[in-house]
């Protein structure tokens, strides 16, 4: 950033802000004095809030050495993306895809005979994973991983309208209930 949007960075948003934003956009570990450089707050202010983002479950700790280091949960990244896809499709269209995944996958496993994409790769010479059978693999994994995501954004939009994450009770025949489709 060059040095007037930072002063406006600063002046505009609190010490919190500024931390959680960038932890926001850590992926790989970084220490408190890091995020404190980069966010214009003393390390103790850093650490403060990195805390209070643990606690939320928005931020993981790992130690390298003496110090701490920190980055977004897998469980963070995994509600953001389901809130956007929330925000973009339908629970239909996000239940059809679902479907669609799973008949893919099974597919796959009827064709070459094995449960996952890793028996696949142990069952391929190390010539074919740079071959078709290399892209089949990451195209497995990938709809696996989709569609565990589209999994969690179905239970996340239906507890959010349920209550359940609030708190509240939105059922409307009272029961308490909810009805998942997976």
């Amino acid at each position: 950033m060059n040095e007037t949007v930072e002063e406006e960075w600063v002046e505009e948003t609190t010490p919190f802000e500024r931390v959680y934003e960038l932890i926001r956009r850590a992926y790989d570990p970084v220490s408190a004095a890091e995020i404190a450089d980069r966010a214009r707050v003393s390390p103790t202010t850093a650490r403060k809030h990195l805390r209070t983002l643990e606690s939320a479950g928005e931020v993981t700790t790992s130690q390298d050495g003496q110090t701490t280091r920190y980055r977004r949960s897998e469980t963070a990244i995994v509600t953001e993306h389901a809130q956007s896809l929330l925000e973009e499709r339908t629970p239909e269209e996000i239940s059809s895809g679902i479907a669609d995944m799973k008949a893919q996958i099974q597919e796959w496993r009827e064709e070459y005979g094995v449960d996952s994409p890793e028996e696949f790769a142990r069952a391929l010479d190390v010539d074919d994973v740079d071959s078709d059978h290399g892209a089949l693999l990451r195209e497995w994994q990938t709809t696996r991983r989709n569609l565990a995501l589209a999994q969690a954004t179905l239970a996340i939009g239906e507890a959010s309208q349920t209550g359940h994450l609030t708190g509240t009770d939105a059922d409307d025949d009272g029961d308490g209930g909810t009805s998942l489709v997976v």
